[in-house]
């Protein structure tokens, strides 16, 4: 499959129905709180503000980073400042150590690992003859070359992300910009579910009257999931097929 069709621009799906599992990136498919707490706090280090404590700093993962900003009180006059300095960190300045290569210095985008037994699910996953759509409150333009440094790129059908210009920024609005480009047709018989550790997945899910599978390896807060009425929660990657299968056959 070619890069267009992997950067959310490609053909409507050929066939109906079809049941389609969303996906999150940080802390679903990737562990990647190093790199987004190191830009974060280089953020505020050039702000002159005081830096979160590490709960806080957490907290960080899943949501867009201006509702992180304003949720830490950077007033709206610096909001677009600071998230020019984190994504400057995050994708551009190779100022951190890699874990994947010691010694070498990468932004915080690639201070990150896929989790362990991800790629075997996502394998699986396509046998099965699922449609594996990536759907990220980070922006796209961020979300395709870490997919492809990590070799996710091939596991999935399509990479769909936050604009970045803010003007799609909630996981809702990226699961309708996903949908709309696949064509999604629930009328046809086409179904969908989400998989994601935060908050904003599950809430994202429900004003799409979707539901949504939690993965207990990512970044949420005790209960904050069971919170926010998360469908069913998984304990480890290995058991994503299983409890995809499993959804899909009594829905």
């Amino acid at each position: 499959m070619n890069t267009i069709v992997k950067q959310g621009s490609g053909p409507h799906m050929a066939q109906h129905p079809r049941n389609v599992v969303l996906l999150d990136l940080d802390g679903t498919l990737t562990k990647s709180d190093g790199g987004i707490i190191a830009s974060v706090i280089k953020t505020f280090e050039e702000l002159g503000r005081p830096v979160p404590d590490d709960a806080e700093l957490h907290r960080f993962i899943g949501p867009a980073i201006i509702e992180s900003l304003r949720r830490n009180h950077v007033p709206e006059e610096e909001l677009d400042r600071a998230v020019i300095i984190y994504r400057s960190y995050y994708a551009d300045r190779a100022v951190f150590d890699d874990p994947n290569e010691p010694g070498n210095k990468v932004p915080g985008r690639l201070v990150n690992v896929v989790f362990p037994g991800i790629r075997e699910q996502l394998l699986k996953l396509r046998a099965d003859g699922y449609y594996l759509a990536l759907a990220s409150c980070k922006p796209e333009y961020q979300c395709v070359p870490i997919c492809e440094h990590f070799h996710l790129t091939e596991l999935l059908d399509g990479i769909y992300g936050a604009s970045k210009d803010n003007s799609r920024l909630d996981k809702d609005q990226v699961i309708r910009y996903c949908f709309d480009k696949i064509g999604f047709d629930a009328s046809a018989g086409d179904k969908a579910v989400m998989i994601g550790d935060r908050y904003t997945d599950i809430d994202g899910a429900h004003a799409c009257g979707l539901d949504t599978i939690g993965c207990r390896w990512g970044y949420a807060p005790a209960g904050e999931m069971e919170e926010h009425g998360v469908y069913e929660i998984i304990e480890k990657p290995e058991q994503i097929e299983e409890a995809v299968n499993r959804y899909f056959q009594t829905h």
